[in-house]
């Protein structure tokens, strides 16, 4: 550490050649490159759509060419410029396959330039970028990104979108030489049918048919070979969890699980780990978007965490995605900012029991010791056992109901699910069920009289962590109350001595929003919470939470700029099942192994949502 310090003093003081003639940081060029490249795409996209000049410098030599040059240098400038604004993007990521396809491209869109709209300046600039891209090339070395087949069909629908206006540009661009005055409607046909290869409705005069037809072909044809190339190109290994690591995982969690409760969350099958050199931690993620996202703190020793963090930021340069972690403690938060120079911001509390310290007595408890003592006096009745301790069939009927009593469209939860109730593997986990016995005369429901379940996994030897919370609608409302408890009470005999529950968003904005001679600005920021709390469990879980008396326990997410910051909660919403960007529901395949929701994402609805609902 003092080397580390030492060497910082010295630098600051050495004397700098000024900024302005550095020239760019070196992670500043793939972003001037790829704004450059859409640049020079939109300059190649106008020169195809538009028509040449009259009079140029190169129009003699022009002239010369046989006459299906000139439409053909149009249809290429086109395609490049499109294919030109596609790549940017990867371009400012560092992507190589990116370079690789700018590199061949842009001499394609020189000669085309050149060739039909006789433009030196347009050509001129795109020779410049292609001597930038070659001079810095080693700055393009990304690998690729996991693969989806939902983007083919999402270039289906927006690059044919694209494509459809930018025909109608081009059909419309020649107004001197187009035959009568053809309607919306006919010009719309023709671009259509020029898409696929045929002749239109429209005419033209001096063989500018050609020039149309040409543009229109290429664009269809682009439309139907990028997407193509993206439904049927080879798959790049998306996030896993492998055996292998699972194993590991599960002896590090065997000897450090106790110190995160949010640890045995790390064996979801759909995140990826790395490990440090040693083998005594572990990072675990998932990609999302481009955002490389970890959950929760490294799984292990706490003095081989530098190492996994390492690593973690290694893959992450490596692809160039965008590192970030949500949910994890003040401690590791503490250590990713010293290690990785990121900086933290609190997203929310965690909520926590400590066994024993509950009781139902007081005036603080009265409201859930009246709502649970409603609930028994209906006829419920409750059990709490460890999983493999329950039988297949009992077991099988939970995990049947869990699934109906699910009221979303995708299952929900990434930090804090685990995404399977499992005997076999995850048996010392924990289900809390709610059970009413059918009146005499009647009937039970489709699973009997399985009413409302709670999933709990387990946080060390002597810790549980609730991950999922399901109920039959037509319950009495309070099953969730009387779940909690019921496993609260029920926790000596398990040897349990504390219980997470939910996790609350902002939770410490809302309370200090509440209390007399806040400020302004903090009533105004509580203010935004509770409106959007109409559509998000905000307020309402954290008030829930609070019911239980628990000690609050801050979660941090660590980022590495601001303007990371909307991407990380794009990706955030994506993993936690708010916000879904795939193909139509009727397109998808029902997979066998779906991840749970989350009981800390508020997937199960706390009494203020249950009356709603």
């Amino acid at each position: 550490m003092s080397d580390r310090l030492d060497g910082e003093k010295s630098e600051t003081v050495a004397w700098r050649t000024p900024r302005w003639l550095r020239g760019p940081r070196p992670e500043s060029v793939p972003t001037l490159i790829g704004t450059a490249g859409a640049v020079v795409g939109l300059l190649n996209l106008a020169a195809g759509m538009f028509p040449r000049f009259r009079h140029s410098r190169v129009h003699a030599l022009a002239e010369v060419l046989p006459g299906a040059v000139s439409p053909l240098a149009a249809a290429a400038s086109i395609v490049v410029g499109i294919l030109l604004l596609l790549l940017a993007h990867g371009l400012k990521r560092r992507k190589r396959r990116a370079w690789v396809a700018a590199v061949a491209l842009l001499p394609v869109g020189i000669a085309a330039q050149l060739v039909y709209r006789h433009s030196i300046a347009g050509a001129v600039l795109s020779l410049l970028l292609l001597v930038f891209l070659v001079r810095h090339r080693s700055e393009f070395a990304a690998l690729p990104d996991p693969r989806s087949r939902w983007k083919a069909v999402a270039n289906f629908i927006v690059l044919g979108g694209v494509s459809f206006a930018i025909g109608m540009v081009i059909v419309s661009s020649h107004p001197h030489k187009i035959v009568g005055s053809p309607s919306f409607w006919d010009k719309a046909q023709h671009v259509l049918w020029g898409m696929f290869g045929f002749e239109g409705p429209v005419g033209y005069t001096h063989k500018v048919d050609y020039t149309v037809g040409y543009s229109l072909g290429a664009l269809g044809l682009l439309t139907v070979a990028t997407t193509a190339y993206l439904a049927f190109r080879p798959e790049h290994p998306v996030a896993r969890l492998t055996a292998d690591d699972e194993q590991r995982l599960r002896e590090l969690l065997a000897k450090h699980g106790g110190r995160d409760s949010l640890g045995y969350f790390a064996l979801r099958r759909d995140k990826s780990a790395v490990f440090s050199p040693t083998g005594k931690a572990a990072v675990c993620y998932r990609v999302i978007s481009g955002v490389m996202l970890a959950s929760g703190d490294p799984i292990g020793d706490v003095e081989a965490w530098p190492g996994a963090i390492e690593r973690f930021m290694e893959e992450a340069r490596a692809h160039s995605w965008t590192p970030a972690v949500t949910g994890c403690s003040e401690t590791g938060g503490q250590v990713w900012t010293r290690e990785t120079g990121m900086d933290a911001l609190e997203l929310g509390d965690e909520a926590i029991v400590d066994v024993p310290d509950f009781t139902l007595s007081g005036r603080a408890m009265r409201n859930v010791r009246q709502m649970v003592k409603r609930i028994e006096r209906n006829g419920y009745e409750t059990r709490v056992r460890r999983v493999r301790d329950l039988e297949p069939a009992e077991l099988a009927r939970i995990q049947r109901a869990a699934d109906a009593w699910r009221d979303t469209d995708t299952e929900r939860g990434f930090s804090m699910a685990l995404g399977r109730i499992d005997a076999v593997t995850d048996g010392d986990a924990v289900i809390a069920t709610a059970h009413l016995a059918p009146a005499e005369g009647e009937e039970g429901g489709p699973f009997g009289d399985l009413k409302a379940m709670q999933h709990y996994v387990p946080w060390g030897t002597d810790g549980i962590s609730l991950e999922l919370m399901r109920r039959d609608r037509g319950a009495d409302p309070g099953m969730n109350e009387l779940l909690i408890v019921a496993s609260l009470q029920a926790a000596p005999d398990l040897k349990i001595k504390r219980v997470s529950l939910n996790f609350a968003v902002f939770r410490s904005s809302l309370e200090r929003g509440e209390k007399l001679g806040a400020g302004p600005v903090i009533r105004i920021w509580r203010g935004m919470l509770v409106f959007l709390s109409r559509w998000y469990q905000i307020e309402s879980l954290y008030k829930f939470n609070d019911k239980f008396q628990p000690r609050w326990e801050p979660r941090f997410v660590v980022f590495r700029n601001s303007r990371d910051i909307p991407r990380i909660g794009l990706a955030t919403l994506q993993a936690e099942g708010y916000l879904e960007l795939g193909l139509p529901r009727v397109l998808r395949r029902r997979k066998g192994t779906e991840p749970q929701p989350c009981a800390h994402t508020a997937e199960a609805a706390p009494p203020a949502v249950e009356k709603v609902a």
